[in-house]
């Protein structure tokens, strides 16, 4: 009479396949997102990040001015300014908010208006500031 441990495990033809079709269906997924990765890490190596340019055309209508502001790198008062909004009522506010509220026109001109903004402060050149030697 065999022990319970020399019993081999019983898997009918059935499960067999599934278990072949799953492990290449997770091989494939791997191959696909790995290769998606590599291809990105090589246009990143490529093309590089140039230091203080941004994309804007990631802004959207869901994010807040404060948000956008430190995003960008850009100080809140002038996008602010650049809005004509006041700055106290509209801290809060998503940019769909704003538009709403403020009546910008069509849908979609407060998120151009802010990305002419930022694009206007990132081209304007700032003075240098050399650090002092106390």
């Amino acid at each position: 009479m065999p022990s319970l441990d020399d019993r081999q495990p019983v898997c009918s033809p059935g499960e067999r396949k599934i278990c072949i079709v799953l492990i290449i269906v997770g091989l494939a997924l791997i191959g696909f997102f790995g290769f998606r990765a590599v291809r990105s890490y090589i246009r990143l190596e490529h093309n590089g990040l140039q230091p203080g340019t941004t994309n804007v055309d990631a802004i959207r209508g869901w994010m807040t001015v404060p948000y956008i502001a430190k995003a960008y790198n850009v100080p809140e008062e002038h996008l602010f300014m650049a809005l004509k909004i006041p700055a106290n009522q509209n801290q809060k506010r998503s940019l769909a908010q704003i538009q709403h509220a403020y009546d910008f026109g069509e849908k979609g001109a407060i998120i151009e208006a802010v990305k002419a903004a930022i694009q206007q402060y990132q081209q304007t050149p700032r003075p240098q500031t050399e650090p002092r030697n106390e």
